[in-house]
């Protein structure tokens, strides 16, 4: 059995609490940059948080009528040992609890989820986004090397 779509009461309301969720972030959560809104896409928030071995990681989270979807860009396509860098990432997606490596626009790999809308509460939001960084923080490196294998060599090579 499918549940029907959030009412707009629903979805005002959880649109409240992730705005007062991320609100409480910003005072709690030192490693939390910034968040914005879109002003074009309505209920859709950015998350930009400081990284470790990644300067940046912007999380998306985007209040659907059924779901709450949340992704960050990961890397662009790769340029080197393609079959390599997506069997490293289909090897983690096997791990990942809550989110997977994708394919998105322009070939760019993105780290994705999804979760209904009866199921967002402030418990999950915190999941969601420290999962999210911990997942880029865990395997960009790895990939990056594996990926852009080529461009890091010269790169080094010029230093």
């Amino acid at each position: 059995m499918t549940r029907d779509a959030a009412t707009q009461y629903e979805l005002d309301t959880l649109e409240q609490l992730i705005d007062k969720w991320l609100e409480a972030q910003r005072q709690e959560l030192p490693i939390l940059r910034d968040v914005l809104r879109d002003d074009e896409v309505p209920r859709r928030w950015y998350v930009r948080l400081e990284g470790e071995t990644r300067d940046v990681t912007t999380v998306w989270f985007t209040l659907g009528q059924r779901t709450l979807k949340y992704e960050t860009y990961f890397l662009p396509a790769p340029e080197n040992n393609k079959e390599q860098f997506f069997e490293l990432l289909l090897r983690r997606n096997y791990e990942l609890v809550g989110a997977q490596f994708g394919v998105g626009p322009e070939e760019a790999i993105f780290l994705t989820g999804e979760l209904p809308f009866h199921a967002v509460d402030e418990h999950e939001l915190d999941r969601i986004l420290g999962s999210i960084w911990e997942f880029v923080e865990r395997y960009w490196s790895t990939a990056l090397r594996i990926g852009f294998a080529n461009r890091l060599k010269k790169s080094l090579k010029e230093d």
